[in-house]
């Protein structure tokens, strides 16, 4: 099944407490992920940073919400049990737990409100919400991201054929390849046929060599222009090669260099977008930066 939601998670997370005794995130995770029968490629499955797994990320959320309406209570780092109150919910047995069901403890309400909002008035109007903070503000991030690198490679097909390789020469370099800019550039050589062909060092001491190939194509590039590519590598005794586009490859481009003694690396145009994002090359940074901070657990072990 798909993995839940993190509001779906807050009910069986309390159900698995009742019996008053300390539990374990750790623990609790595993129990639940065998009751929502997740395969091991389900729990492995990270955000879009890549830096947690999702069902971690939701169950350690479930477990922050249900303590924040005082449901859970903290016994030590990682661990909680069921408090009087949420022996209570149990007991009018609700078929789920969510936000709004949560929203009817001031102490709840104090927590997505802010400190500086009053409590005992009216509650506020809950919008359905799915993800966890992480997860919304992640979503927002690919989603912008995203926008910036189709103008990127918009404007890359939309630009000279000199701008293009002057493009790749400021990207390989930011990615570590050909050493200085002018290294860099004295190995790409001439531009030709609305791209670029030539040899740049793989490492900065030159140590060894990657021959080049980058073209502005509208349609996809088939088998045939990879196949003389590799061809032209035969020809300068090289092993390894990258073909850049602006557009795509062909399934079958793809599939050949597969079953091929040279390592080729297949760029395509939305690859090349999202490179430049990651190193820099035509983006810059807006404002000032968000920085995402978690509460210290070591620092309050001994509160």
């Amino acid at each position: 099944m798909a993995i839940p939601d993190f509001q779906t998670i807050m009910l069986p997370v309390l159900r698995l407490t009742q019996d008053g005794d300390d539990h374990t995130l750790a623990a609790t995770r595993d129990q639940l992920a065998q009751e929502f029968g997740l395969t091991d490629e389900e729990r492995a499955q990270l955000l879009p940073s890549g830096r947690q797994a999702t069902f971690s990320n939701r169950v350690a959320w479930s477990t922050s919400y249900l303590r924040a309406a005082m449901l859970l209570e903290a016994t030590g780092r990682g661990r909680f049990k069921i408090t009087g109150r949420g022996l209570s919910v149990l007991a009018q047995e609700p078929q789920r737990i969510d936000i709004p069901f949560l929203m009817q403890f001031m102490e709840f309400r104090a927590f997505r409100e802010g400190p500086d909002k009053p409590v005992g008035g009216q509650v506020s109007p809950v919008v359905a919400v799915e993800q966890t903070p992480e997860e919304t503000f992640e979503a927002s991030y690919q989603s912008l991201r995203t926008s910036v690198e189709n103008e990127l490679l918009g404007r890359v097909k939309a630009a000279s054929p000199a701008f293009f390789e002057q493009l790749v020469v400021d990207l390989l370099v930011a990615m570590g390849y050909g050493g200085s800019q002018a290294d860099a550039g004295k190995a790409i050589g001439q531009s030709g046929d609305g791209g670029i062909d030539g040899v740049i060092n793989q490492d900065r001491l030159g140590l060894d060599t990657i021959y080049l190939q980058a073209k502005r194509w509208e349609g996809n590039v088939g088998r045939p222009v990879v196949q003389a590519f590799v061809g032209s590598l035969a020809g300068q005794h090289a092993r390894r090669g990258v073909l850049i586009t602006t557009s795509d490859f062909s399934g079958e481009a793809r599939n050949y260099v597969e079953g091929i003694e040279q390592r080729i690396i297949l760029v395509d145009g939305a690859e090349l977008a999202r490179l430049m994002f990651e190193f820099g090359v035509g983006v810059t940074p807006v404002g000032t930066p968000y920085v995402l901070k978690r509460v210290d657990i070591d620092f309050f072990d001994e509160a």
